[in-house]
């Protein structure tokens, strides 16, 4: 596969479709270091601490989110 080709795929959500399992066990993987730190950590981090923990559930649930709506779309889109 050509350079040129290879981005269009990355910006066209095609990588999201072919690698969706690892991606969507990464998002998980980043749910759990969000939990765990919140619940393991103690806050006397301060600001740190809490973005660590807002950080990790962001990045899961953003990736999470946006593979829930790639699969709506797909299938929405079939149905049509």
């Amino acid at each position: 596969m050509h350079g040129a080709s290879r981005m269009a795929r990355a910006c066209s959500g095609g990588a999201l479709v072919t690698h969706q399992l690892p991606l969507a066990l990464v998002g998980l993987a980043c749910l759990v270091a969000g939990i765990v730190v919140a619940v393991i950590v103690p806050d006397s981090g301060g600001p740190a601490w809490a973005m660590a923990v807002a950080g990790c559930l962001a990045a899961g649930v953003l990736l999470l989110g946006r593979i829930a709506f790639g699969l709506f779309r797909d299938r929405r889109r079939t149905a049509v």
